[in-house]
């Protein structure tokens, strides 16, 4: 069974477990769909905003010394968008009504997350992805998240060489 077959079931599981859960989709951190359930969205793009977003809480979370990203919220007028880590190489995002049991979503998508981070690192294997240059916690490696660094200063990272030329005119 492919993991795929194997995260969308947990998806429909967590659908049965949280009332008023309208949607969810698990990612690659570069932002490419692994499964979903999310009618009504197109989830190709909500994957690329989801790797998106999550840069920027990576960023934030180095930004104030918080240590690595677990979670990020969102509420519109409309509902809450709740994205949870799933290991080093996927993340979750789930789609919630606004009168959603906030609590009972950030227990569930918590244990989904790493029910998720199961399935993918045993198929596919920890390591990938945009984000694969960070330590995994309890790896031995050294905090990343610098004490003596003042808060609101960004690690120096140097640009990856792009992908592809850029096309000449012509």
């Amino acid at each position: 069974m492919a993991v795929e077959t194997d995260v969308l079931d947990e998806l429909r599981r967590l659908r049965t477990r949280v009332p008023r859960l309208a949607g969810s989709l698990a990612a690659t951190v570069d932002g490419l769909v692994l499964a979903h359930d999310v009618p009504g969205t197109e989830p190709e793009g909500l994957a690329a905003l989801t790797a998106a977003a999550l840069g920027v809480a990576h960023r934030m979370t180095d930004a104030a010394g918080r240590g690595d990203f677990r979670e990020l919220m969102v509420r519109g007028a409309h509902g809450y968008i709740a994205t949870y880590a799933a290991g080093t190489t996927a993340v979750l995002t789930l789609l919630a009504d606004d009168r959603v049991n906030v609590g009972r979503l950030h227990l569930e998508g918590r244990r989904s997350g790493a029910r998720i981070a199961e399935l993918v690192d045993a198929r596919i294997g920890p390591g990938g992805g945009r984000h694969a240059d960070r330590p995994a916690p309890g790896d031995g490696a050294p905090d990343p998240a610098d004490r003596s660094r003042p808060i609101g200063t960004l690690p120096v990272r140097t640009p990856q060489r792009p992908a592809h030329r850029p096309r000449t005119g012509g």
